[in-house]
């Protein structure tokens, strides 16, 4: 018998689009003689729509973006739990970015008493909040990038204070991000305090609270996890972008990045990176999957930058191609998601939930 998979994307997010890309991929991926394959689509405006099964692979992105006239687009719980599909067994939420990797689905498929793929509500919630990821990494004694962050209000009020702080306590360059979002999305590079104050308003478009990392001169590497409590880690990539940096463009749409997988590293320091990257996941309470960043410097220092709980799935993606090269095959490593979300979710049910 088929297992019900139900396929979760889209979504009220800037990275709405790369969802959808995600999606597509995944779908793909999936055998579709052991699955049937129930696509969700969240749209832009917060709508939920379920469509019937998927016969195949899709084609197109356009195929995913299921008309507004699919069966109860507002009652959730009926579309992850209903009786006249007895329910799905599994949800592969491939949400990106704010209300989806952020913990607020997870909590949603928990309430619901459903396996998914993918990282939990404490791990999805702090991996998305830069901040919180960084103060983390810091009391798991993971090297980092120095960096200061704010609040809308604090620049708001006191521009002139964090401007000053930046320039006192970083160096040019800095990068400006929002603390939580992913892709790049809304990330600039400054150079110079004018620079600084426009990428600031650029990146609160998309946030209120705002991180400004010291720029590191280093190569940028890539490690990927799978596991629960005994993670694994891929070979490591290098990403080599030409442009400035990995922004979006390059990320999603034009691929103009190159990717070295193995990434020519010494082995003791790639040693060094498994073991970082399993304490920052483990640090985070993950499981199923990250993607762990990293900065290695010319004198082999190694300086975390941040992980990914939800790493896209793309033609241009790096998380699949790590784990390609490990030799884990996009369907292994499917079935794999899979069953590490059944095996978190048949513990869970262990617990004890009423006193005796």
């Amino acid at each position: 018998m088929k297992k019900r998979i139900g396929l979760l994307y889209g979504g009220k997010s800037a990275e709405h689009e790369v969802s959808l890309t995600t999606a597509s991929a995944f779908s793909k991926a999936l055998d579709f003689d052991k699955y049937e394959v129930y696509p969700i689509y969240i749209t832009q405006e917060g709508e939920w729509r379920k469509g019937s099964p998927l016969e195949g692979p899709v084609s197109s992105i356009e195929e995913l973006q299921l008309p507004g006239d699919q069966e109860r687009k507002n009652d959730i719980s009926g579309f992850l739990a209903d009786s006249e599909n007895a329910g799905l067994d599994v949800v592969i939420p491939l949400l990106h970015g704010p209300n989806g990797e952020d913990g607020t689905v997870q909590g949603l498929l928990e309430v619901m008493n459903l396996p998914y793929v993918g990282n939990g509500v404490l791990a999805s919630s702090a991996g998305m909040d830069k901040v919180v990821m960084k103060q983390l990494f810091e009391q798991a004694g993971l090297t980092q990038t120095p960096y200061v962050y704010f609040l809308r209000r604090d620049w708001k009020n006191r521009q002139d204070f964090w401007s000053d702080k930046v320039e006192a306590e970083l160096s040019w360059p800095v990068f400006v991000k929002p603390a939580n979002l992913g892709s790049s999305v809304g990330i600039s590079k400054a150079e110079t305090r004018e620079e600084l104050i426009s990428a600031v308003e650029e990146a609160l478009k998309f946030d209120r609270k705002i991180v400004i990392e010291q720029g590191v001169v280093g190569r940028e590497i890539e490690v990927g996890v799978l596991g629960n409590d005994e993670p694994e880690c891929s070979v490591a990539g290098e990403i080599k972008p030409l442009k400035a940096f990995y922004d979006y463009q390059a990320k999603y749409k034009d691929g103009n990045t190159a990717m070295i997988i193995p990434a020519e590293l010494p082995e003791n320091v790639y040693a060094q990176l498994v073991v970082d990257a399993k304490k920052a996941f483990k640090i985070l309470d993950c499981s199923g999957l990250v993607r762990a960043d990293f900065f290695v410097t010319d004198d082999h220092r190694i300086i975390i930058n941040e992980v990914n709980t939800l790493p896209g799935f793309t033609p241009y993606s790096m998380f699949p191609l790590l784990w390609q090269h490990t030799g884990v095959e996009y369907s292994q490593l499917i079935e794999k998601l899979i069953t590490l979300a059944i095996e978190r979710y048949e513990e869970k049910q262990l617990l004890q939930f009423k006193m005796d």
